[in-house]
């Protein structure tokens, strides 16, 4: 009784466009009150011992890092050096879009951070080069959904905090994705801008690209404490957010020193808010973890998987369409907490590695991003553009397509998510 209570509740809310955290909790302590063998001194308890983790202190730090370094001029070296690489492309600002956001994917772990940090500089570059608003909106909505595949990954953190998967791992098992699908955004891109008529921002030259390289040099050094920290066994995750904090406010001072310390206070609320926002989806959907794990909810649904087929490729297809949809209409931290506990326990008839997994999970999650009516970087990129989110939901049509390519590939060759993990790591 109180399952069907939890899910139907659950369901009707989001219908009716509740806040997603209010959603949970609502449903969740409305389950608990059915029940009627738990006191609601519970729902305090599971909200709090659901945030406090040290894996989740990544997540404001991250959010931090990205701030400042929009700030203190880092993000507009990166977007030269992505210029100086592809804007000899047909379209060649689109091109430059995406490799931009795949630079500022090693820093942000935030598809959403990624979007506006790189949107608002290069989305009007683009509209005023000639391009359209909605094509403009489109190419800098699906780039930035690389800042979730591309380590560091909010996303990934959670999937760790949630199953006990090495978040390192995760992390290099994001890299040769990250980069197969920013390149197979680059070359639809190059297509429809070619057909469109888009022209190339500017000739090629190695004179450029080595300035540009050598000026974006302190900006590169971030993804590189980031990344090499971890896998160095050097720094946790939330270790290496921190000391990407440190870096970026190093560079932003005493380097390019285009940040004061006026802007601290803007940079700490902005990133302190959006990191509430998260903290709270992950105490509320806590309470619905709990509930559900008491009424055996992940392995009741995970059972009806397994009765329709235990074929693994099957149940791969499933997965996906399953995680698609809800990416679709429920945020992504949500979507996490609320549906990983039940794809864990498929793990052994699947036979896959965890780490694979994960990918799998967080790059539809990512793809979720850039449908409406809860896709984050699909409303980032229409508020930067001025464009309806229905006209860049019909331009971003091309770009899911060939995602949805790319997440085959990943779901059916291992390889590309477990080797580096094991060249870099180790079994």
């Amino acid at each position: 009784m109180s399952a069907t209570i939890l899910l139907v509740l659950l369901a009707v809310l989001f219908l009716l466009n509740t806040p997603i955290a209010i959603a949970i909790a609502v449903a969740s302590i409305s389950a608990i009150a059915i029940k009627g063998d738990y006191s609601l001194m519970v729902v305090i308890q599971k909200m709090f011992g659901g945030a406090d983790s040290f894996h989740l202190m990544a997540v404001p730090l991250f959010m931090y890092a990205g701030l400042i370094m929009e700030k203190g001029g880092i993000s507009r070296r990166l977007i030269d050096l992505a210029n100086a690489m592809v804007g000899w492309l047909p379209g060649g600002l689109a091109a430059v879009t995406v490799v931009s956001a795949m630079f500022f994917a090693g820093i942000s772990g935030s598809a959403a951070a990624d979007t506006a940090a790189v949107g608002a500089l290069l989305i009007p570059a683009m509209k005023k080069s000639g391009y359209d608003s909605d094509f403009a909106g489109a190419v800098q909505a699906a780039g930035g959904s690389i800042g979730v595949i591309i380590p560091p990954s909010i996303p990934m953190i959670i999937f760790g905090y949630l199953t006990g998967a090495s978040i390192g791992r995760l992390f290099a098992a994001g890299i040769l994705p990250g980069i197969m699908i920013g390149l197979s955004l680059i070359a639809i891109a190059t297509i429809l801008s070619r057909k469109y008529g888009y022209g190339a921002a500017l000739p090629f030259s190695w004179r450029r690209l080595l300035k540009n390289f050598l000026t974006a040099i302190p900006a590169l050094g971030a993804p590189l404490i980031i990344l090499g920290g971890i896998l160095g066994g050097i720094f946790t995750a939330t270790e290496s957010a921190a000391a990407a904090v440190f870096y970026s406010l190093l560079v932003g001072f005493f380097i390019h020193r285009e940040l004061a310390f006026k802007d601290l206070n803007s940079i700490f609320v902005e990133g302190s808010v959006i990191a509430a926002i998260v903290m709270f989806i992950i105490a509320t959907a806590s309470i619905f973890s709990w509930v559900a794990a008491i009424d055996d909810i992940p392995g009741r649904l995970a059972g009806s998987l397994l009765s329709v087929s235990e074929n693994p490729v099957v149940l791969l297809l499933l997965i996906n369409l399953v995680l698609l949809i809800a990416g679709t209409f429920v945020e992504t931290t949500a979507a996490l907490i609320l549906l990983v506990p039940m794809i864990v326990t498929l793990v052994p008839s699947l036979g896959i590695d965890p780490v694979q997994l994960g990918v799998i999970v967080v790059t539809n999650l990512a793809i979720g991003m850039l449908t409406p009516p809860m896709g984050i970087c699909l409303i980032v990129s229409a508020s930067i553009s001025g464009a309806s989110i229905g006209a860049i939901s019909r331009k971003i049509i091309p770009f899911l397509l060939i995602l949805l390519v790319d997440l085959l590939i990943i779901t059916f060759y291992a390889p590309l998510t477990t080797w580096l993990p094991k060249l870099l790591i180790g079994t």
